[in-house]
């Protein structure tokens, strides 16, 4: 996962673990924005589906591919 020192995510209240963790909850598991929204809010994170839906288009990518690099058989 990233660090907080990673430059893209300067300027977000939010550390990068949680983005990264709710973004890879949402591309890794069949979860909709709302269910990414209520199971962060059942940790104490409160953001909107759409801040959710912001950080899977500008995270979503990188995530996605390292995703990929990490399937048994490729």
């Amino acid at each position: 996962m990233a660090t907080s020192r990673d430059p893209r995510y300067a300027g977000y209240r939010v550390p990068a673990e949680v983005i990264a963790m709710a973004v890879w909850l949402y591309f890794r598991f069949p979860l909709s924005l709302r269910m990414v929204e209520e199971m962060l809010a059942a940790r104490g994170i409160t953001v909107s589906h759409e801040t959710v839906r912001q950080w899977a288009l500008k995270f979503g990518r990188d995530i996605a591919d390292r995703l990929r690099c990490r399937e048994p058989g490729r």
